[in-house]
C-alpha cells in the first residue's frame, strides 16, 4: 500500500482524509474524541503528503483510500475530508455508494467547481511565488490564505509546517511525474447522508459549494460556520468537534 496512515480506536471505521494544504496531522483535534466516542479512526497520506511519497505510477485518490480499506479487510466506513480531501471523499461516495455509511464534508472542494476570480488570483500569486523558488513565501500565502482569525498560533505553525513539508515532497526531482487519472463523478449516484460545513472567514467559493450540493445530494445538511476559515477542524476543535459527533451518532452510531 502506497498510503501512509494509521489506525486507532474500535467500532464503526471513519476515514479521515485531510486537506491539501496540510496532512494526517490536521486530525489530532478529532482522534481523541472520535476514539473516545466508539469508533475506529483511520487517518490516511495522500501521495505526495506527509509520510506518502510521490506517486511513481499513474494514480488515482478515490481508488487509493478503497485499496486501503480492502487491505484493511474494511467494507464499510463514514468519510470524513477537509477541502481537497472532501473532493476525493465525494468522488469515493458516488463511485462506491455501496461501501460508504456517511460523508462529512468540512469546506469541501469538489471537482468541476469554477474557482471565482479570488480563487484564481491566489492560485496564480502560490504558482509565481514556487517558480521564483520562493517556498517559504509560498508557504506564507497558504498559511495566511487558509487559516482562519480564531486559529492560534501553534496550529497556523502547524499548517505551515504540514504545507511547508508538502512543498518539498512535491518540488523534489523525481525520474518521472505522473498524473491522477480523473474518472467521471455523478453526484446523483451519492446515497450516504451527508455534513457540509462552510465557514464565514474562508473563500466564497467554500460555502458556494456547499449551498450547491446541500440542494443536490439527498440527505444533506449545510451547516455555516460564522467564526471559521477554511481549517474548523483545527482552528476551534472544541466547537467542530460536537457537529461531528452529533452527525456521526445520528448516521453511524457506535455500539
Amino acid at each position: 500500500m502506497t498510503l501512509s496512515y494509521d489506525v486507532a480506536g474500535d467500532g464503526p471505521t471513519l476515514v479521515l482524509i485531510h486537506s491539501t494544504v496540510c496532512d494526517r496531522r490536521m486530525w489530532d483535534p478529532q482522534l481523541p474524541v472520535l476514539t473516545a466516542a466508539g469508533y475506529r479512526v483511520i487517518r490516511v497520506d495522500l501521495r505526495g503528503f506527509g509520510d506518502s511519497p510521490m506517486p511513481d505510477r499513474p494514480y488515482n485518490n478515490a481508488d487509493d483510500v478503497a485499496d486501503l480499506l480492502d487491505e484493511l479487510g474494511i467494507e464499510q466506513a463514514a468519510l470524513i475530508g477537509s477541502s481537497g480531501g472532501g473532493r476525493v471523499a465525494i468522488e469515493f461516495a458516488a463511485r462506491l455508494p455501496q461501501r460508504t455509511t456517511a460523508l462529512a464534508l468540512l469546506c469541501t472542494a469538489v471537482a468541476d467547481h469554477e474557482p471565482s476570480a479570488r480563487l484564481r488570483a491566489f492560485g496564480e500569486q502560490e504558482d509565481a511565488l514556487l517558480e521564483a523558488g520562493d517556498v517559504a513565501g509560498a508557504t506564507e500565502l497558504n498559511v495566511t490564505a487558509w487559516v482562519g482569525p480564531h486559529a492560534d498560533d501553534a496550529t497556523r505553525e502547524l499548517v505551515r509546517r504540514m504545507q511547508r513539508h508538502a512543498f518539498e515532497v512535491q518540488l523534489a526531482p523525481v525520474a518521472e511525474e505522473y498524473g491522477s487519472i480523473k474518472k467521471d463523478v455523478d453526484l446523483a449516484a451519492i446515497t450516504a447522508p451527508c455534513l457540509l460545513v462552510s465557514g464565514e472567514h474562508d473563500f466564497a467559493d467554500f460555502h458556494d459549494i456547499a449551498v450547491r450540493l446541500s440542494k443536490e445530494l439527498a440527505g444533506s445538511r449545510h451547516v455555516h460556520l460564522d467564526w471559521a476559515g477554511h481549517l474548523p477542524s483545527m482552528e476551534r476543535p472544541e466547537e467542530l468537534n460536537p457537529v461531528l459527533l452529533d452527525f456521526l451518532r445520528e448516521t453511524v452510531p457506535a455500539h
